[in-house]
């Protein structure tokens, strides 16, 4: 059964990500970059397929592609998105191609809990950024101090889950978003979701897309894969 908090995320998350302003986050990376004369940057503004299907496509016919998909992102996708999206990756590249992959391995429950909920309040204040954003950018009314981060583990999915639990009864409204929704005390907006993979689940996931394995950095400190995937 999909709960109240899921229904409302998927609602008006769309028109959130929409209204957002990612423009200015890609002028950042490229002046950071600027300065590196062995490379030269073109921005695409443009969701994760379409931005490399357009890269792809200026190609010259001697060239090869190189994918970073780093982080932890892909365990955001969950099962089986995350097969669905690295055979659409497949499909645009190559033969010879390669997807340098991050993922985040399995761990004990109790230090993920730890690293998603730290004593500092850190990934707290990244989690009630994301409502600061949606107020300053959506001309919302998100009250912050309303709402209270929590991280979850969920067994059946392996993964982490990240919530804004409200602490009251309130109505939020966005109105460059055009969404108003009324939160009840008790319920939460489900924020982000970020699977933890095994080394076999790795191998598996390159496999059903297509992917070759190369090769493989670990992390031992920090259990997390760096895997080289070549496109057959």
């Amino acid at each position: 059964m999909i709960s109240r908090s899921v229904a409302i995320t998927l609602e008006w998350a769309e028109r959130v990500c929409r209204a957002m302003n990612y423009p200015a986050a890609l002028a950042t990376c490229r002046r950071e970059l600027a300065d590196i004369d062995s490379i030269s940057i073109v921005g695409f503004e443009r969701e994760y397929l379409d931005g490399l299907l357009e890269a792809a496509q200026r190609r010259r016919t001697d060239q090869r592609i190189l994918v970073l998909f780093l982080g932890s992102t892909i365990g955001n996708f969950g099962h089986p998105a995350d097969v669905t999206f690295l055979k659409e990756v497949h499909f645009i590249l190559n033969p010879g191609d390669a997807l340098l992959l991050g993922t985040d391995l399995e761990k004990p429950v109790d230090r993920l809990i730890r690293a998603y909920d730290d004593p500092l309040g850190i990934t707290a204040a990244f989690n009630r950024n994301l409502l600061a954003r949606v107020n300053r950018e959506l001309d919302a009314d998100f009250v912050l101090d309303a709402f209270q981060h929590e991280a979850r583990f969920n067994p059946q999915t392996r993964s982490i889950e990240m919530h804004l639990r409200s602490t009251r009864d309130q109505r939020v409204t966005g109105r460059k978003a055009g969404f108003s929704v009324v939160i009840c005390e008790g319920e939460s907006i489900w924020t982000e979701s970020s699977h933890k993979y095994s080394l076999a689940e790795v191998d598996s996931l390159a496999q059903k897309a297509g992917f070759r394995q190369d090769a493989q950095w670990v992390d031992g400190v920090w259990p997390f894969a760096e895997t080289l995937l070549v496109r057959q």
